[in-house]
């Protein structure tokens, strides 16, 4: 029988947007990982009705597993535990052991802040020891206490499991793992199956070309009714995600032909890695990663094969944006060796060499400007290859000429190696700079591939 659950997000600084939600992404990977069907993500604010409301609701949709985040807190909007053990039919008692647990938590403040009313501290964070009777406490990360709570025979039939978990993601994941150890949760995951998921993505192509692909593929007598697929577009990326069970693995595999063959030129991962995992891997010197394709042999750094390539950027409209995603990686210090933001005309000369006759002559956003500042970057920090980033990311500053939009990158390889592309991108200051590195990464990446 398959698990199906609900992730319950309180909060109305998340509801709101001031505070961006993490923990549903990051739960709903796990569950997946176990085999769990996820059914739904609910947002709530700070509301007794509405988190009553939510809970209700995944309970009507069959759900046998509900996990809250939020709400564990000290102050009177902190409402989850009360409000999920009424939903379980549980009276709230006070744990005076756990209260004295969370008192020990709190004895280091009196030493940092010797001020405080220590006192009147301990009796805010005494709500936090109310839970409701019978649940399993998960020891704190920080103040506030997990609860597994099963339900209560005065809940009703099919009430489900609700595990609750804090708001912050440095105390909910960690506190995670001592979830699935209790007993109640080992009992609520027993019927759990097994899902794959694979990943495809794509790289300048429309959305819409997937779904002619589709079609296709259905006209080909795969049973696409057996894969749960889903497409998006990010970061000027198409990704399909694919969920199916064991037994749908040859329906995936003849889906995935569809895809190779209709779409061979832009089809950049059949692994799941992405562009940014791909580029590291290449200047690391490593097997490249992304599709299986016979034009790129398997190599071994210092055996006649790849070697570490080192690379640095000068960025303008990106303003070290690119500089960002190349260091993300763990180690990126070997091979990145650093960024230059070049915004103003005298710092494309005096930080990247830019001759200021080429500026005058062309505009500071040209291909000939793109150029020097990659040619700039390699020269100024030593790097073997280098990237120059010009354009107007806006909302101001186009003309009819060059709009808003307007990018010009270029890759300065080793030797006289150059890559250089123009093009116009949709879409706010925010959209045009992602889109603009996501570009970056893909040149990158092809000119690694040319070494």
């Amino acid at each position: 029988m398959t698990v199906r659950a609900g992730i319950v997000i309180t909060g109305t600084e998340v509801l709101t947007g001031i505070i961006g939600d993490r923990n549903g992404p990051w739960l709903s990977d796990r569950l997946r990982d176990l085999g769990v069907d996820l059914a739904h993500i609910v947002i709530v604010g700070d509301r007794r009705e509405d988190m009553a409301a939510a809970l209700g609701f995944m309970r009507d949709e069959g759900m046998s597993l509900i996990v809250t985040s939020g709400g564990l807190g000290p102050t009177a909007d902190d409402l989850t535990a009360e409000v999920v053990g009424e939903f379980q039919g549980r009276a709230m008692v006070l744990d005076e052991p756990l209260e004295g647990r969370i008192a020990e938590i709190l004895k280091p403040l009196a030493a940092r802040f010797p001020h405080l009313d220590m006192e009147a501290i301990r009796l805010g964070n005494r709500k936090q020891a109310v839970i409701p009777e019978g649940a399993t406490i998960l020891e704190p990360v920080g103040t506030a206490p997990g609860l597994v709570v099963p339900p209560a025979d005065s809940a009703g039939q099919g009430a489900p499991i609700v595990v609750v978990l804090p708001g912050p993601p440095r105390e909910l994941q960690p506190m995670w793992q001592a979830a699935l150890a209790t007993q109640t949760m080992r009992a609520a995951l027993d019927g759990a199956g097994e899902y794959r998921v694979r990943v495809l993505r794509l790289f300048g192509i429309p959305e819409s070309e997937i779904a002619e692909t589709l079609r296709v593929a259905e006209g080909q007598g795969v049973a696409l009714e057996r894969l749960e697929i889903t497409t998006c577009l990010r970061r000027g990326e198409i990704e399909i995600v694919t969920r199916y069970e064991p037994d749908g693995e040859a329906v995936y595999e003849a889906f995935e032909a569809t895809v190779r063959e209709r779409h061979a030129d832009t089809l950049f991962s059949d692994d799941g890695s992405t562009i940014d995992q791909q580029v590291a891997a290449l200047l690391r010197g490593e097997v490249p990663l992304g599709v299986r394709e016979p034009a790129v042999r398997p190599v071994v750094p210092g055996a006649g094969g790849r070697t570490v390539r080192t690379i640095a950027t000068a960025e303008s409209c990106t303003g070290g944006l690119l500089a960002a995603r190349l260091t993300d990686p763990p180690g990126a210090s070997a091979y990145v060796l650093g960024g230059i933001v070049v915004y103003a005309n005298a710092t494309k000369v005096s930080q990247a060499g830019v001759d200021a006759a080429l500026i005058e002559r062309h505009g500071a956003v040209s291909v000939q400007v793109a150029e020097a500042l990659a040619e700039g970057a390699c020269r100024r920090l030593g790097a073997e290859i280098g990237v120059g980033i010009t354009g107007i990311a806006g909302p101001t500053g186009g003309s009819e000429e060059k709009p808003v939009g307007l990018v010009h990158l270029s890759i300065a390889g080793p030797g006289e190696g150059r890559l250089t592309r123009s093009l116009t991108l949709p879409g706010g200051r925010a959209d045009v700079r992602e889109r603009t590195t996501t570009v970056a990464m893909h040149l990158i990446r092809r000119a690694l591939l040319a070494l």
